[in-house]
């Protein structure tokens, strides 16, 4: 069971992107002679570094849970609960089963990693999910990993700058599909240079032969392929917690995918419940998630009627290179719109990280507000607030594309993208 903190703090984004830095320092000094920097990479202590971040973490979660116990007005259950009831959640107490009853309930109810009953043997082979990936104290010598998204590209950056062989089978033909197709693309190259790649293939079976975990993939065409390694790592998702919370005996309706369905409000089907965050499904992410809360705070604990915004709304995928995005992809849009690009090349700083994949994409509509924007490359995560902070103040492309930006920054390529999408000169050489 995880910590107070849910799966973000003890096994979600907080231990990776602490375990992600690690590579980043050890692509540094790998990469320094690019730069004419002499240094060499005398090892990589695994073991250390998993302890050293999840000790971290662990002292997080159990200092919230002692701030928990400690404040007079919570009662803290660090114990399994599912609705047995309206508004009614059994919990698993020290002297039997307890039954908890409110007029008004927010269920924050998570997610977990999902295992793919189209593959065969998820029963018979023993594989990680990104939940024991994160905590594993020995380095593989070669890892698999079947998944495609933002959980195979991170923990296959961080297992393969450790020193472990990666091996990615995923269904798309890119890694990152969902994202914008250009910027996936790059992504996809860059990854292609560093691993072994198996895409357009979908994991069919998975089998022991000796010490060997062997993944059985085939593509529409059936052309298949086994892929073998030491370890195995399951990357194909999440799915929402409803299930184990037991909603349906609350009255709480999901879709089809087993989110739980929520209005403008936060407000479930069923009176005096609210759901926010994974389990609910608008967005999965942890700052969406902690928007949601204050807005579960202004609607079922003060009573009000506010309806949940999301504005500038962006993610980011911190890998190598790393991904960040902000509104529509290119291929979700219809009708007129500019596209504007621009090269982490085009601009001083950003040709001086010698990035060949660094590019900002962004995507116009003919009254100048913001579709969307895309980066691929170093710093992508933080370059993108730029443009989720305007959007959210309301600015259009050409007030970005004016704005003043200090020389040479990096951030002077986010600039050029709105530059060249308002059809003028991209500044910044």
């Amino acid at each position: 069971m995880d910590g107070l903190g849910g799966t973000c703090l003890n096994r979600g984004c907080n231990p990776s992107k602490q375990l992600i830095h690690r590579a980043d320092v050890v692509r540094t000094v790998r990469e320094a002679s690019a730069f004419g920097v002499d240094a060499s990479l005398d090892g990589v202590r695994f073991a250390d570094i998993v302890d050293d971040v999840i000790g971290d973490v662990t002292e997080q979660a159990e200092s919230k849970a002692a701030d928990a116990r400690e404040d007079d007005n919570v009662t803290f259950y660090q114990a399994e609960g599912r609705f047995v009831d309206e508004r009614t959640v059994a919990v698993d107490a020290d002297d039997g089963e307890e039954h908890v009853t409110a007029d008004r309930v927010v269920l924050a109810g998570g997610s977990r990693p999902t295992v793919p009953d189209a593959i065969d043997g998820t029963d018979d082979v023993e594989f990680l999910t990104s939940a024991e990936a994160m905590r594993l104290r020995d380095l593989p010598d070669r890892l698999v990993v079947v998944g495609g998204g933002y959980i195979a590209v991170e923990m296959g950056y961080f297992f393969g700058e450790m020193g472990a062989e990666m091996a990615i089978v995923g269904r798309s033909d890119v890694l990152l599909s969902r994202e914008d197709r250009e910027i996936a693309e790059r992504l996809t190259d860059a990854y292609a240079d560093d691993h072994e790649l198996y895409l357009g293939h979908s994991a069919t079976a998975l089998a022991w032969d000796g010490d060997e975990t062997v993944v059985t993939a085939e593509t529409d065409d059936s052309d298949e392929v086994e892929v073998r390694g030491d370890e195995l790592l399951l990357a194909t998702g999440r799915r929402p917690n409803s299930d184990s919370w037991n909603v349906a005996a609350a009255g709480i309706e999901t879709d089809e995918k087993g989110f739980v369905e929520t209005d403008e409000y936060l407000r479930t089907s069923a009176d005096g419940v609210w759901a926010i965050g994974d389990v609910a499904g608008n967005y999965m992410f942890k700052h969406s998630g902690d928007k949601e809360a204050k807005f579960a705070i202004e609607n079922a604990v003060r009573g009000n009627h506010r309806e949940v915004e999301y504005p500038g709304m962006a993610h980011a995928m911190f890998g190598s290179p790393q991904v960040a995005s902000l509104g529509k992809t290119e291929s979700e849009l219809d009708g007129e719109y500019e596209v504007g690009h621009c090269e982490y090349d085009d601009t001083v700083l950003g040709s001086a990280l010698r990035s060949d994949v660094g590019l900002v994409k962004v995507l116009v509509a003919p009254d100048g507000n913001v579709l969307g924007c895309h980066v691929v490359g170093p710093n992508a995560s933080t370059l993108v607030h730029e443009v989720s902070t305007a959007v959210a103040a309301g600015a259009d492309a050409e007030r970005i594309a004016e704005t003043i930006h200090v020389h040479p920054a990096l951030s002077e390529v986010v600039q050029g993208a709105f530059r060249d999408a308002e059809g003028m000169e991209v500044t910044g050489i």
